[in-house]
C-alpha cells in the first residue's frame, strides 16, 4: 500500500543549474560578504574563484567517503576557505550565511511548472509528502520552499546538512522514514539522479523510484555503474500525480 511520496529538491521540485553568470555573481557576493566582516582575502576575484574551486574539490574528497555531509562551519572553515587562514572565531559565525548565499546565488533555481497542482492532487489522495535533499546549508531548503509557497505540503524535510549523511547513503532515507512514520515499501521516491535518488531509494527498499531529467542529471550520473533503474522516467513533474494515482487505485 502506497502511503507516502518523498521528493528530491534541487533538480526535481525545482530545476537548478550553474553557468558563468551565476558563478561570477557568487564569487563577487562572497568577496563582498567577507570584506564586510573584516575578512579580506588579499587577492582579486579571479584568484578567489580559483581558491574556492580548489576548496570545493577538497570538500568533495571528504564527503565522497561514505557520502557524508559536514556542517557549514566545517565546510567553509576547514575546506573551502582554508587558503586564507582566517581566524576560525572570526569566520565561523558567518558560515551558515555564506552557505545559504552560495546555494541561492551559485545556482539558478526555479520551481518547476505545476508543482503545487501536483502536490495538491497527492494530498487529496491522503498521502504523506516529504523532501529528502542533499544540501550544504542548514536552512536554505526550508526558506526556498516557503518562498515557492509549497512548504505546508510537506510533513517532513530531511536534509543532509542536518543528518550528516548524503544520498545515496541509506541513513538519510531512514531518518526521513522515521520522521514521516512510514515503511519503505509504502513509499515512492521522486528524484533527478540515478546515482543519488534512484540508487539510494531502491537500496532503502522503496516501492517505486521515479526519475525526472534535469540540467544536473548528466553531470551527476556520468560515471555511474549500477544495475538499478527507475520504475518510471518522466519529463514533466506533473506526471507524478497520474503515476501515483494509478498505484493507489490499484491497491
Amino acid at each position: 500500500m502506497i502511503t507516502t511520496v518523498l521528493f528530491d529538491m534541487g533538480g526535481t521540485l525545482e530545476d537548478i543549474w550553474v553557468d558563468e553568470e551565476s558563478t561570477v555573481r557568487a564569487i563577487a557576493t562572497l568577496d563582498e560578504m567577507l570584506k564586510g566582516w573584516g575578512l579580506d582575502t588579499g587577492v582579486d576575484r579571479d584568484a578567489l574563484r580559483r581558491s574556492v574551486d580548489a576548496g570545493w574539490k577538497r570538500y568533495d574528497a571528504v564527503r565522497s567517503v561514505g557520502d557524508v555531509e559536514l556542517k557549514p562551519v566545517e565546510i567553509w572553515c576547514d575546506c573551502v576557505l582554508t587558503d586564507f587562514s582566517f581566524p576560525r572565531e572570526a569566520l565561523a559565525p558567518h558560515c551558515e550565511e555564506i552557505a545559504h548565499m552560495w546555494e541561492v546565488t551559485y545556482y539558478h533555481r526555479f520551481l518547476r511548472p505545476r508543482v503545487a497542482e501536483m502536490l495538491s492532487e497527492l494530498k487529496a489522495l491522503g498521502l504523506k509528502l516529504g523532501v529528502i535533499s542533499n544540501t550544504a546549508a542548514l536552512y536554505q531548503v526550508f526558506d526556498t520552499l516557503e518562498e515557492y509557497g509549497i512548504r505546508d505540503f510537506f510533513r517532513d524535510v530531511t536534509l543532509s546538512s542536518v543528518t550528516g549523511f548524503r544520498k545515496p547513503n541509506g541513513n538519510i532515507f531512514t531518518v526521513s522514514l522515521r520522521q514521516v512514520q512510514s515503511r519503505p515499501e509504502e513509499c515512492v521516491y521522486v528524484g533527478d539522479t540515478l546515482s543519488r535518488d534512484v540508487v539510494g531509494s531502491k537500496r532503502a527498499g522503496f516501492a517505486c523510484a521515479i526519475q525526472i531529467g534535469s540540467k544536473l542529471t548528466r553531470d551527476k550520473d556520468s560515471l555511474v555503474e549500477t544495475d538499478l533503474a527507475p520504475d518510471y522516467m518522466i519529463s514533466d513533474i506533473y506526471e507524478v500525480a497520474g503515476i501515483v494515482r494509478e498505484m493507489v487505485s490499484s491497491q
